[in-house]
This record gives C-alpha cells, sequence and structure tokens, in this order.
C-alpha cells in the first residue's frame, strides 16, 4: 500500500510487480517495495501475505506483472487472473489510465486428481470459460484513482475519499472483477486490488481557435446483468438490465472541467429473444405478474442516482419491436416521475436523413436543456450540476442508440464550450472540421467497444456518426458485421455467456453440490457443419440431375433430392433452438 502526498493524499496502487515460480508456490510481489507482496500456495490456492522480507530461495522462473486481476475457486483449487500486459490511453482528471491487452491464468489446482468423473467433466469445462475470460475486451484502470465514478459523483463525496483504497473508492456497478476480488480483499492486500473498468476510454485534444482543450469519452458497462446480446435481455425481477452503460463526456479547459452524462439499458420489461437459426428470432414478451415493480424498480434507481429522467425509445413501431415498445410505453405512463418519448429511428432517419434526428430533439430539448451538465472552476468550486438524464435504448442498445447519443453529447459539448468562452454563441463544433472528426471518431471508436463486448462484432450504422449520412463502403461493413453477429449469436455466445454468469458470480462453483452443468444437449459447433454439409449436398446434388437431362429419371431424381433436401432444411429449422449454442449454466432471468 502506499500513500502519495500531493496536493490532495490518495491511495495509489503498485503499478511494477514481478512474480516469481516456486515448485509449491507463486509469489507476487512490488518491485517499488520488495516486502509488499502475497503468495499463493499451488495446491490449494491458499494466500499468505508476506511478512517482512522473506525469502524463499531461487524461483525457476520470474516474470513481470502489471497486475492482479483477482482469483476464482472451482471444483479442484483456485485460479488467479494476472494483467500481463497493458497499454497507456490518456488520463482521467490528471490520473493515467491504462488499457488490458492481455491477461492469464495461474492455476493453483493440484487438488484436481482427487475428481470424481463427472467433476473432471465440469472442470474442463470451467477451464474452457476461463480461457474465454482471458480474452475479454475493454477492460480499463487506473493505479492511482478509481474511474467508476463520474466527475459530478466525484465532486459530491466527502473530503478524504480519494485516501482510501481504490477498490473502496469504486461504483460496484461498474468494477467488472467485483466478485474475484473478494478473497485479495479478505487478505488485506489493498495495495493489489485493482478494481476493472468495462466499457471504452477514449481522449482527444481539440484546438478550437488555438485555444487547446481536451475531450474524454468514458463509458461504464454495469455487471448487475451482464452478458451477451440474444442471452440477456430485458429487465430481471430486481430491475436490472441488460448492456445498462452509463457513458461520460468529460471536457477539460482552461482549468475548468464539464461533465455531462448520458445512460443506455435494454427495455426494463421482462422479455427473450432466444435465438433458433432464424436470422431475426421473434421477440417474446414474458408476462408475469411483477412486471409494474420492476419498472418501477429500474427507474426509481435513475431517479435516485440521475435525477429527473426522461425515457428515450428508439425502437421501430411495427412487429415484434412495436408490441415490445407498446408495453414499454403503457408501464412509463404509470410512472408520474418519468417522461417517455417515442421515436421510430428507422422510420424517420432512414436512408440518408439523418438530419431528421433534430425531430427528436425538438420535442425532448426543453427538458434537455434544463437537465445542463456538471460544471467545475479552477478551484473545484461547483458552478453548475446535471439535474437529469436522457435513458435511451433501441432493440440492442448499441447502433441506433450510439448515433443518437451522439448526437445529444454534441448539442451539451457546443453549449458547454459557448459557456466557457471556447466558442461564440452561434458557433459550434461541426464548424471546425479538425476538431470535429476527432469528437465524432471518439463516438464511432466508443459505439464499437462496446458493441463487441456485447454483440462480439463493430456497431452498425458507424457512418451516420462519422459522417452524419450512410455510405455504399458502411452498408458493405454493417452487412458483414451483420452476418457475424448471426454467426456468433447462433454458434458462440451460449458459451460467451457462460464465461460471463461464472467470473460474475451469477454462477457459483461447490463442490459436493449436484452439477448443474448440462453435458448431454446437443453440440452446436459440432452439428452445424453436419447440417451445413447436408444442405449444400442435397442442393448441389439436385442442381446437376436438373442440369442433366429432362427425361422422367432425371426429373424424379432431381424431385426426390429436392424433397430430401427441404426435408433436411425443415429437421433443422424445428430443431434450430436445440443446434445453437446455449448457455449451460443459469437462466435467462
Amino acid at each position: 500500500m502506499e500513500i502519495e502526498a500531493n496536493s490532495i493524499q490518495h491511495f495509489k496502487l503498485w503499478s511494477q510487480l514481478e512474480l516469481h515460480e516456486f515448485a509449491d508456490k507463486f509469489v507476487i510481489r512490488s518491485t517499488e517495495s520488495p516486502i509488499e507482496g502475497f503468495s499463493v500456495n499451488r495446491f490449494d490456492g491458499t494466500i499468505h501475505k508476506l511478512n517482512g522480507n522473506m525469502s524463499f530461495g531461487n524461483p525457476s522462473k520470474v516474470s513481470t506483472i502489471y497486475g492482479v486481476a483477482g482469483t476464482i475457486r472451482l471444483l479442484a483449487g483456485s485460479h488467479i487472473l494476472l494483467i500481463t500486459s497493458r497499454k497507456e490511453v490518456g488520463n482521467y482528471l490528471g490520473f493515467p489510465v491504462f488499457r488490458v491487452m492481455s491477461m492469464k491464468l495461474l492455476s493453483c489446482n493440484e487438488a484436481s486428481t482427487c475428481l470424481t468423473s463427472e467433476e473432471k467433466k465440469d472442470e474442463a469445462y470451467f477451464m474452457n470459460l476461463l480461457r474465454v475470460v482471458e480474452s475479454t475486451p475493454g477492460l480499463y484502470y487506473s493505479y492511482e484513482t478509481d474511474i467508476t465514478l463520474n466527475l459530478q459523483r466525484r465532486c459530491n463525496l466527502a473530503k478524504g475519499w480519494m485516501s482510501k483504497p481504490v477498490w473502496k473508492q469504486a461504483d460496484p456497478r461498474f468494477v467488472w472483477n467485483k466478485n474475484l476480488l473478494e478473497e485479495l480483499i479478505e487478505n488485506k492486500l489493498d495495495g493489489f486490488i485493482i478494481p476493472l473498468l468495462q466499457g471504452s476510454f477514449q481522449t482527444g485534444h481539440l484546438k478550437l481557435k488555438e485555444s487547446p482543450a481536451t475531450i474524454a469519452l468514458i463509458s461504464r458497462r454495469c455487471t448487475r446483468r451482464l452478458g451477451t446480446r440474444m442471452w440477456r435481455r430485458g429487465a430481471n425481477l430486481e430491475g436490472d438490465t441488460a448492456n445498462f452503460i452509463e457513458t461520460e463526456q468529460l471536457l477539460e479547459f482552461e482549468g475548468f472541467r464539464s461533465s455531462f452524462l448520458q445512460v443506455r439499458g435494454s427495455i426494463p420489461l421482462l422479455w427473450e429473444q432466444i435465438v433458433d437459426l432464424s436470422y431475426k428470432p421473434r421477440l417474446n414478451i414474458i408476462y408475469h405478474g411483477e412486471t409494474p415493480k420492476v419498472v418501477e424498480r429500474h427507474f426509481h434507481d435513475l431517479l435516485q442516482r440521475y435525477g429527473d429522467v426522461i425515457a428515450v425509445d428508439l425502437t421501430n413501431k411495427l412487429g415484434d419491436e412495436g408490441l415490445l415498445s407498446s408495453a414499454y410505453a403503457t408501464e412509463t405512463q404509470k410512472l408520474s416521475s418519468v417522461r417517455y418519448v417515442s421515436f421510430d429511428f428507422h422510420h424517420c432517419c432512414g436512408g440518408s436523413n439523418f438530419e431528421k434526428i433534430q425531430l427528436l430533439y425538438d420535442q425532448i430539448s426543453e427538458d434537455f436543456e434544463k437537465h445542463g451538465y456538471f460544471l467545475i472552476d479552477t478551484e473545484e468550486k461547483i458552478l453548475a450540476e446535471q439535474r437529469g438524464v436522457i435513458r435511451s435504448n433501441c432493440i440492442d442498445c448499441l447502433d441506433r442508440t450510439n448515433v443518437t447519443q451522439s448526437y445529444l453529447a454534441q448539442k451539451s459539448l457546443n453549449s458547454q464550450l459557448q459557456r466557457l468562452g471556447a466558442l461564440s454563441s452561434n458557433e459550434c463544433i461541426s464548424m471546425f472540421s479538425e476538431d470535429f472528426e476527432i469528437f465524432r471518431t471518439m463516438w464511432v471508436d466508443q459505439g464499437d467497444e462496446i458493441s463487441l463486448e456485447y454483440s462480439g462484432t463493430h456497431a452498425l450504422k458507424r457512418d451516420l456518426v462519422r459522417y452524419g449520412k450512410q455510405t455504399m463502403t458502411g452498408l458493405i461493413q454493417d452487412g458483414m458485421s451483420a452476418l457475424s453477429r448471426y454467426f456468433l449469436n447462433n454458434f458462440q455466445d451460449g458459451v460467451r455467456q457462460d464465461a460471463m454468469d461464472l467470473i460474475s458470480g451469477r454462477y457459483s462453483v461447490n463442490r459436493g453440490s449436484p452439477s448443474r452443468v448440462q453435458h448431454n444437449g446437443l453440440e452446436s459447433l459440432s452439428y452445424l457443419p453436419v447440417a451445413s454439409a447436408l444442405l449444400i449436398g442435397g442442393l448441389t446434388v439436385t442442381t446437376i440431375t436438373i442440369n442433366q437431362g429432362r427425361n422422367t429419371n432425371t426429373y424424379l431424381s432431381s424431385v426426390l433430392c429436392a424433397g430430401v433436401t427441404a426435408g433436411v432444411m425443415a429437421i433443422v429449422k424445428a430443431n434450430g433452438r436445440q443446434i445453437c449454442s446455449r448457455p449451460r449454466l443459469c437462466g435467462l432471468l
């Protein structure tokens, strides 16, 4: 543990670590203060804090690491997740921020020989999930401050809070590895406990008529209903929604700092969209007696944290989306404290009509301007506070939502720059092409990161953010991303969902308890090639027989092949839900 004395004392984590490997233990210690560290027993994962300058002899291997993301206990023992490479990506309020570039697991599971055959199957599956966790995208942290708290909340905390360990400063909603830190916390290893934020962190430097300004864009992904695009939809009974993200746009100009917050999240009803090989699976609203309470709990939480709420619903008004949107409108209208605004983005802004998003702004502009933004001066005196928030959603809360949030962020940025004197009252950021390009690129990159974390692909509609219109190149890229989403949703996301449920503690591993891992379902990746081969083979043979001639035998052969192919297609379609990759560990709610 280290506390540095600047103008304000703040807690600083150990940033340079060494991993020493011995036959019976791993030792992790700070290179800045070698007496600070801990050992981990390689047999059962027991952790012991180093007592003074302890010596263990000569290690078989010494390597540099940059942090400990936490520990997790499975059936055969414990596993430690380490940060093995990092990249500095900017700073937040003067503190360096890093992105995790790679992680690796240390296994302390020599007890695996004592497992039963069924437990060994479970353990093998859990280990596969941990390998998925190693490549988790979009993880950020700082050694010197917590980055899960927005500026307004930081400034309203009691003085001296920054002297507390970083993990105690953090907002638990946005700590990706919260469940993994418990053992380190129990052993009072505060100097090694790094809260990781999953989301996005972008920075840009604006010139603004030779008046430099810095802008940061931070998106914080909530862990309460963590999951993949198709396997985590809507809300749970507590009112937590899938893909809930707080996005902060932070401006620093001549010592002044201003912050603008927006949030996004899945429609807070109980609903699902189970993959079944269809390109667009049917949406299913789950009718439940608790639904009104679920919506109320969700918005009560937002009102407590952010003030007034405008719920901007960007979904279509036809088909399944229309039914879901209508149900959402019905429930929100029961809440006097929430304003619901419906805007059919595809209908209004389809094609190259992006400028029609002004129609949405016209509906909410009065309340939007009342909400304002947070502003402090060079002495950290509060000059203005943000009194409300826009909560945006489409179906995935990715593509249409990102376009809309970037537009509103631009409106707020113009107001902030005008108030600070960087722009005159009749100027806006879009008049400065170089600065505007930086702003738009940040929002495109942020949208891509959030989309990769939820759907596995880049965001769609990136052109609308970058250029304000759709281009042919963008249409092609969107088509490729849409096909990638289809494949991932149907054939990989079940495993990704299980990995998230395991690492977040939603599924707990308890030796001696009945196994909940389902090993006898259809394996999607093994059945997919077989089904594909049958379909392609059937279509090929049918085509060949048709081209061979017009006699009766050839005609009958063609009909037979076509019939068999159609039968295989019908079987595949009928069993689509079984063929697709499904989570094994937890239910949808």
